[in-house]
């Protein structure tokens, strides 16, 4: 494993240099020897190895976000002097978080619809946030999340604030919840528990009173 160290190193003797974007009629591979993205005007599904998901044709949104990871990469490897194999990009992440990096599985997974609602910031700091997670764990293995190794690579070869969070609008994707009640008074449950109820495969009892909350 590259110690950080050795990182600063690197970056100090040849991490200037960036490419530029793709042109889009002719987008890059995403991994040695992988076919092409389709051109936008087709919306062929984008090879899995680098795309896995819904069989719904790619959003124009979405096709940016694949070229902005593939750009992300060459920035990488020429900052570092190394190759770096391409994750699998998903765009099933649900709930409040924006985007979400599996090491082990080398997956990115990206909140469809908070990138419809926050693009530009998309492009310029979550991508990027998440790729170093990867980047973070193929260099030294296991850090802290959000640690030194992590925000050097934010800095250093993205230029990006290392941010630990986001602060975007998430009214969208917030969590729906339902009313019930029991002696106590009002309760709220989740949408799931409620349909959990719904179904008869759960009853739910106030942890105070014991008594079984009904809907309001």
């Amino acid at each position: 494993m590259l110690k950080p160290a050795d990182l600063f190193n690197v970056l100090r003797r040849g991490g200037s240099k960036v490419l530029a974007p793709l042109a889009p009629s002719t987008l890059a591979a995403f991994a040695l020897n992988q076919p092409l993205l389709a051109s936008k005007t087709d919306n062929t599904a984008v090879h899995s190895h680098s795309f896995s998901g819904s069989s719904r044709p790619l959003s124009s949104l979405q096709i940016q976000i694949l070229e902005r990871v593939e750009i992300c990469y060459q920035e990488a490897e020429i900052a570092l002097k190394r190759a770096f194999p391409r994750p699998i990009t998903q765009f099933s992440l649900r709930g409040k978080s924006a985007g979400t990096a599996h090491l082990q599985q080398n997956r990115l997974r990206f909140n469809a619809v908070l990138l419809r609602e926050n693009s530009e910031a998309f492009l310029t700091e979550v991508v990027p946030h998440e790729i170093c997670h990867l980047l973070c764990f193929q260099l030294f293995g296991k850090t802290k999340p959000h640690g030194k190794e992590w925000q050097s690579l934010m800095l250093t070869v993205f230029k990006v604030k290392p941010s630990t969070t986001h602060s975007f609008n998430t009214t969208s994707v917030a969590s729906k919840d339902v009313e019930y009640r029991c002696d106590c008074g009002p309760i709220r449950l989740s949408i799931r528990r409620h349909n959990k109820v719904l179904r008869g495969e759960s009853r739910y009892i106030c942890k105070r009173c014991k008594a079984h909350l009904i809907a309001a």
